[in-house]
């Protein structure tokens, strides 16, 4: 039963990390696929708005014929009730799980698996989760709308706080002040570790985390300004009928340090880049092995293009392989015909397990453009080392005729309000596009 248990786990996560799916993710630890990490985003909307929330879902001997016990871990430590289901001690209650009692067909069955499990974890993170609480169809109407408003704020908050800040922080060093604890992140890689020794911290998702930051970095600015609207800094958090002694989420609003602490954490996320092409170019003298892959890349590239007669253009800033400059030229019979934009993609010395990032540096006014520029694209998951890929996912994103809707990809709130807004909203959103492309020719 175990080796059936161990194959079936090893499908379910290659399945889930084969698709695009921008809400989950999972790992494993090579010498351990029971050892496994999941992370949910949370969802637009809902006061977990992009959060990062990580489980440990471990597989049983007898998975999938019994259910897996799953942890939430994002907990602030044992001290935060993240949803009437997910208790502070990591416990979720579901049904599926067998930790909840739940209507006939609503139990664990041998056909769900592991991302199951997780779609039903996160649609317990809606926009009105105080639903989730069993009580909830017969308490007073008057007490209950104002619990449910207090509710929704303050998992907001700690959900800006734990998820996302509190995290990021810990990757990169940053005291919750705001300091730099440590002069840059710590890579087990740079003293010769093994990742896999279970002493070492693992973080699967930190890269995913860092660009997913950068991407969602004005939405959350977005939510503290609407906060800031309904709650004051230093107001207590309004504790809730089902919260216990040690199952509750206790605390005061602090948006302005939370802001504070988000631009930091910005700044700090920008400078690191510069770092990767210091590094870069030492790498590149010692002639290593990400340094070489990138030029070999770089030339089979900048050679495709002139070759099949292609307009776009690449080059190397200050000949460094880990900078490169890219020169979008817009598809004729589209909103970019007539511009040209300069990208910069900036590669790790440790890519592609950290994954380029690229930005605008001529500015334009695109749904999937961050108003500084930085661009949301999807890679093909299964060819994350071609950077031609990377390069034609980048096109793809700015050409598409007629996106599906997903907020999840949708970086510039402005621009996002205005594309699927109303039709003179839209018309608005098309003129503002065209007048950034225009201007893109006289800035060169």
């Amino acid at each position: 039963m175990a080796d059936q248990s161990i194959i079936r786990i090893t499908k379910e996560i290659g399945e889930i990390q084969k698709n695009s799916d921008l809400s989950l993710a999972v790992a494993f630890r090579d010498r351990d696929v029971r050892n496994v990490k999941a992370m949910i985003i949370g969802p637009h909307e809902t006061p977990y708005e992009f959060g990062f929330f990580e489980l440990i879902p471990p597989t049983l001997p007898d998975y999938p014929r019994k259910s897996p016990a799953v942890t939430c871990t994002t907990t602030n430590g044992g001290r935060c009730r993240f949803n009437p289901n997910i208790y502070a001690s990591g416990k979720v209650c579901l049904s599926i799980l067998g930790t909840w009692r739940g209507e006939p067909g609503e139990q664990w069955s041998a056909a769900q698996g592991l991302e199951s499990i997780l779609i039903s974890i996160q649609s317990l993170m809606s926009s009105n989760p105080y639903e989730n609480e069993p009580g909830f169809e017969n308490a007073n109407e008057a007490v209950d709308k104002a619990n449910q408003q207090n509710y929704i704020a303050k998992i907001r908050h700690e959900s800006l706080r734990i998820s996302v800040i509190q995290k990021l922080e810990n990757f990169l060093g940053i005291s919750s002040t705001g300091d730099l604890s440590t002069p840059t992140e710590y890579d087990p890689l740079a003293d010769g570790l093994d990742l896999e020794d279970p002493s070492i911290p693992w973080e699967p998702f930190k890269d995913l985390y860092k660009r997913r930051f950068l991407w969602y970095y004005d939405t959350y600015l977005e939510a503290i300004k609407q906060a800031k609207k309904e709650v004051k800094d230093g107001q207590g958090f309004v504790r809730m009928p089902f919260e216990g002694d040690n199952n509750t989420m206790n605390g005061t609003f602090n948006y302005s340090g939370l802001e504070k602490r988000l631009q930091k954490i910005k700044v700090v996320l920008n400078a690191e880049v510069d770092r990767w092409a210091i590094e870069g170019m030492s790498a590149k003298n010692k002639d290593t092995t990400v340094p070489v892959n990138l030029t070999r890349q770089f030339d089979q590239i900048k050679e495709s293009f002139r070759r099949d007669d292609i307009p776009h253009n690449v080059e190397l800033e200050q000949n460094n392989p880990f900078v490169w400059i890219l020169t979008y030229f817009g598809r004729p019979m589209t909103n970019f015909d007539g511009g040209m934009f300069r990208i910069k993609l900036n590669f790790s010395p440790r890519f592609p397990e950290e994954q380029p990032r690229v930005k605008f540096l001529t500015p334009v006014f695109h749904y999937r453009v961050t108003p500084d520029g930085t661009l949301c694209y999807i890679p093909n998951p299964n060819r994350c080392d071609d950077v031609k890929q990377h390069i034609e996912a980048i096109f793809h994103s700015l050409e598409e005729e007629a996106p599906p809707y997903d907020p999840r990809t949708q970086v510039h709130p402005e621009a996002h309000k205005l594309y699927w807004g109303s039709e003179e909203d839209r018309k608005i959103y098309n003129r503002k596009l065209r007048r950034s492309v225009q201007q893109s020719m006289e800035d060169f």
